[in-house]
């Protein structure tokens, strides 16, 4: 059985970025919901419960066909939250270290670049979805996914994702996606994103 993670701080840690009442819902009502469905989907196949999400995600085409949006839709919404909590820190680190500032650089030609294109992707997301910054081989990329779908499910480990479902930013920034993608970068824990890139080298 999946478990709803602890956050490793307030829901009022973020502020004034990601206001505490938009943490608290986002943590307590919408990633708890993704997590109760999984496993009420995973109970019809108790053959998968040793399984890790990141292998039942990566291996998406073989899982049972009853249950394979369930797994697509909130096992996608659990990993996609589970990352993005982590990633999340009062204050952020304000810079990727040099080896992930050095591919940053290499790929697209400057942090600033990469932060544009960023924005881009998660600003262009029509609908919901996640916008994200993921390593494929030995190189990275920055697009855009649909709904809850994880990069794992396309053979790319996901090294930083932001929401850009409503729910994620509507209660503080309603309609201003692009004040909200802004706003991330105050809180982006630049040390979890490096670690993921050396966990994956």
């Amino acid at each position: 059985m999946f478990k709803l993670p602890d956050l490793q701080y307030e829901y009022d840690a973020l502020e004034p970025y990601f206001d505490a009442m938009t943490m608290e819902l986002h943590h307590s009502k919408h990633h708890a919901t993704y997590v109760a469905k999984l496993n009420e989907a995973l109970e019809k196949h108790p053959e998968l419960k040793d399984k890790s999400i990141e292998q039942l995600l990566t291996d998406i085409e073989t899982a049972p066909e009853e249950i394979r949006t369930a797994i697509q839709n909130h096992g996608g919404g659990h990993h996609n939250h589970s990352l993005l909590w982590e990633t999340l820190a009062p204050g952020g680190t304000n810079k990727p270290d040099s080896i992930l500032s050095e591919q940053i650089s290499s790929t697209f030609g400057s942090y600033e670049d990469f932060k544009t294109k960023f924005g881009d992707a998660a600003a262009g997301r029509f609908g919901s979805g996640w916008a994200w910054l993921v390593s494929r081989g030995n190189g990275l990329e920055v697009y855009s996914s649909a709904n809850q779908d994880s990069p794992l499910m396309e053979g790319k480990t996901p090294l930083l994702g932001l929401d850009v479902w409503e729910h994620a930013y509507y209660l503080k920034y309603q309609n201003r996606r692009p004040e909200y993608i802004e706003a991330f970068w105050q809180v982006v824990n630049w040390d979890k994103v490096s670690d993921r890139l050396t966990a994956n080298s």
